[in-house]
């Protein structure tokens, strides 16, 4: 195959490919990018260079766009938002204002609209699903609290939504011909996930674990291994120059960044995971408001997500999670469904059992919870000759997204209130 067609696939593969695909990629940029754009224009809360961190739900905006975040958890994102900073400043004549704020939205809304495309592929050409399931499912996704923020929230979490889903979407294509992943992909597969949040870089090798005979045939083992290990190689000595080859301040700072954000809360521990880990990134809880300050002397109020307060969100949450293990291990076998739940537990283990940042977990969505209504889709995949059962999953989808949607829409207006009141 020529240098040309592999431009080509990778462009199909990357952007919509069909005229529906398109229709549903200008659907959602229009529909996020009005809510971006409203936001960025009358509110200043996108970008203030007086607030550092913890505007809203914890997020980073300024020192993410500013520096691409800590290097202990974010290794090569000053690279990334150092391009993104200065194609913002070019619209705003190097000013840090509407303008650049509208700029820093668009290009999360572009991030999360492509999201979406991606997961509308895996359900249509892994999965293939009918097109009206296919559109629940989407849509269900599209109305879940990571995507309403991420969608004008410049962050390092917005774009490892869109790589994560992305390379997933490729490795499946890869798998399902029992075709290797090339050390390219899994190169710049491991720079651009893991360099924008270090413990990320795992879950691309996820999918080499499940390649053809690979246990079984010494020669692609060896292969595999030398993939792996090129990826890894090249990814440590980007971070090591970096670092200027100090790799103990990387060691040091983080220990430091694992006892500050994994301390015990007052919140007990099962409900941390289920409403701010599981729930948040999906059904918006209520809010409360916190005062904060910059250590140098401007206050402002910074908003935060509360545990649920009623029952019918934990029911949301858990029938959400029984489709997701039901869909487990109905399709236990299935090399594909055992990588989306691998990735899962990454982050699982991390949060819930490590308890790192559980008390604002809310945020970390764009790491996994893609993985659900991937699952999901599965899950009506193996119920595909079983009109009964397909029209319970579709019905009870379908409820559960009339009831997500209205949530998540009245808790929009609560933000507005907030951002009406506070960063006029």
């Amino acid at each position: 195959m020529n240098f040309k067609q592999k431009f080509f696939d990778f462009i199909k593969t990357v952007f919509p490919a069909t005229k529906f695909e398109t229709l549903l990629f200008l659907i959602f940029l229009s529909i996020y990018g009005a809510l971006g754009t409203y936001i960025a224009l009358n509110y200043r809360i996108i970008f203030d260079n007086r607030i550092p961190w913890d505007a809203y739900f914890s997020f980073d905006n300024r020192a993410i766009v500013m520096t691409g975040g800590g290097f202990e958890r974010h290794p090569l994102a000053n690279y990334f938002f150092n391009w993104i900073r200065e194609f913002a400043l070019l619209f705003s004549d190097g000013k840090k204002d509407a303008n650049f704020r509208l700029v820093l939205a668009w290009c999360s809304n572009f991030a999360v609209s492509l999201s979406l495309i991606q997961i509308y592929k895996y359900l249509k050409n892994i999965i293939r699903l009918p097109k009206n399931i296919s559109l629940l499912i989407l849509s269900f996704f599209a109305f879940f609290t990571t995507n309403i923020l991420l969608s004008f929230t410049p962050e390092t979490y917005t774009y490892t939504l869109f790589f994560l889903v992305l390379f997933n979407y490729y490795a499946a294509l890869k798998l399902k011909k029992e075709a290797i992943i090339p050390a390219t992909a899994l190169t710049l597969a491991t720079i651009s996930i893991g360099g924008l949040t270090v413990t990320n870089a795992v879950k691309v090798f996820i999918s080499v674990l499940f390649e053809k005979n690979l246990f079984q045939n010494w020669k692609k083992f060896g292969n595999a291994v030398l993939r792996v290990l090129m990826s890894i190689v090249i990814f440590v000595l980007l971070f090591l120059y970096r670092l200027d080859f100090d790799y103990m301040r990387f060691l040091n700072k983080s220990g430091e960044q694992y006892d500050k954000f994994s301390k015990p809360k007052v919140t007990p521990l099962w409900d941390m995971i289920s409403s701010w880990f599981f729930g948040g990134n999906m059904l918006f809880p209520s809010f409360v408001i916190r005062d904060y300050h910059n250590k140098k002397g401007f206050y402002y109020k910074a908003l935060f997500m509360d545990v649920y307060t009623s029952v019918i969100p934990y029911v949301f949450v858990a029938a959400v999670l029984i489709l997701v293990f039901w869909s487990y291990f109905k399709n236990f076998k299935n090399k594909l469904v055992q990588v989306l739940m691998i990735s899962f537990l990454v982050d699982i283990v991390i949060h819930c059992i490590l308890k790192f940042g559980l008390h604002t977990s809310y945020i970390y969505g764009g790491h996994f919870i893609f993985v659900v209504p991937l699952l999901i889709g599965w899950l009506f995949y193996s119920y595909k000759n079983s009109p009964k059962m397909l029209s319970f999953l579709f019905v009870t989808v379908g409820v559960l997204f009339f009831y997500l949607a209205m949530n998540n829409l009245l808790r929009m207006e609560e933000f507005f209130v907030f951002l009406e009141k506070y960063y006029r």
